[in-house]
């Protein structure tokens, strides 16, 4: 139950401002018409050069309405959402010339010969400065089972997971929350704490970089074991002190949606497992002293959470937003009315 009522400040005050960080909606009215016409030539490309595309699946912040709005204001910084394309290839003949990831890059500098395009380990990210959106095309081979594909990244990597597995992941817990008494949901949480890792990446000079799925499974675990308050001051304080705890203690971070039997690598400082593919822990080049720097960072913001709590409880409105301006940036007090 909780501490107070959801006609509190605070709790109106994150309303409104986690109401501001998801992107408006003309914004994703153009960026599914800019998809659409992307996926089309590129696919029309690769068919042209003998591939044969199985799917096109929608991935990322996107499809999952985790996405944030793209600001560049004050001392928060954020690119926006991620926009990935998969382009789901079957492999044949024809794929065994030449990496796909080159391949795909051509296809992009045919279809926009204007535009920036860059290579990263699994992508080819294409910059359209005039409309303000980037998209991430990532091409995967289909796997013999048809729920999961395989990535091939730029450094002989080969990764088999599941993007349909993982955007009902998230949508799941999302659901949840949508039916029961509140307002607060799943994906708005996870917005909140992707703009909090921003804020925090900034202020610390990116010692630690929190990369987005990453906080999606803190943010499902911290759920799992907590569920969701009514309000979203107290739901934020449980789940950063959750998480402070179980990172502070290292404790092994699995899920059993798709799997029973978590594999974590004992030898190394912390695992937090993919939870569609067990043996793909995504913190396992993280060293000692970054796992103790998140679990600073999550518990400095839990006690910033609490104090925020306490002020807006006495009725101290300024402390009460003082403490969100730490957590989320300057920019909250602008938009928390």
């Amino acid at each position: 139950m909780s501490s107070y009522k959801t006609k509190s400040t605070l709790h109106l005050r994150i309303k409104n401002f986690v109401s501001w960080i998801a992107p408006p909606s003309e914004t994703r009215d153009n960026i599914k018409k800019k998809s659409d016409e992307v996926r089309k030539c590129i696919k029309a490309e690769a068919e042209k050069d003998g591939l044969t595309v199985v799917k096109m699946p929608y991935s990322g912040s996107f499809s999952t309405r985790t996405g944030l709005r793209r600001n560049m204001r004050g001392n928060t910084t954020t690119e926006g959402q991620d926009i990935d394309l998969p382009f789901v290839v079957r492999k044949d003949k024809e794929t065994e010339f030449g990496p796909l990831i080159n391949r795909f890059k051509k296809y992009a500098e045919t279809c926009y010969p204007d535009d920036i395009i860059e290579v990263t380990k699994s992508s080819v990210n294409i910059v359209f400065e005039k409309e303000k959106l980037s998209f991430d095309i990532v091409p995967m081979f289909e796997a013999d089972n048809t729920d999961y594909q395989v990535l091939i990244r730029g450094n002989g990597d080969v990764i088999t997971t599941s993007i349909e597995k993982h955007r009902e992941f998230i949508r799941k817990r999302t659901a949840i929350t949508k039916e029961t008494a509140g307002i607060v949901t799943f994906n708005d949480c996870i917005r909140l704490f992707k703009w909090w890792r921003k804020v925090k990446e900034i202020e610390t000079n990116e010692n630690v970089c929190l990369p987005s799925f990453l906080i999606n499974l803190l943010g499902a675990k911290a759920f799992d074991n907590c569920g969701d308050d009514t309000t979203y001051p107290q739901t934020l304080a449980n789940w950063f002190s959750y998480l402070a705890y179980i990172v502070k203690n290292k404790e092994t971070v699995s899920f059993t949606d798709y799997y029973k039997t978590p594999k974590p690598d004992l030898y190394i400082p912390w695992n937090v497992l993919d939870p569609v593919m067990d043996d793909n822990n995504i913190v396992k080049s993280w060293p000692n002293y970054q796992v103790d720097e998140l679990a600073d960072w999550l518990q400095e913001a839990s006690e910033i959470m609490n104090r925020a709590i306490v002020a807006d409880l006495q009725g101290r409105d300024a402390d009460s937003l003082g403490h969100m301006q730490l957590l989320f940036g300057k920019i909250f007090s602008s938009h928390c009315d």
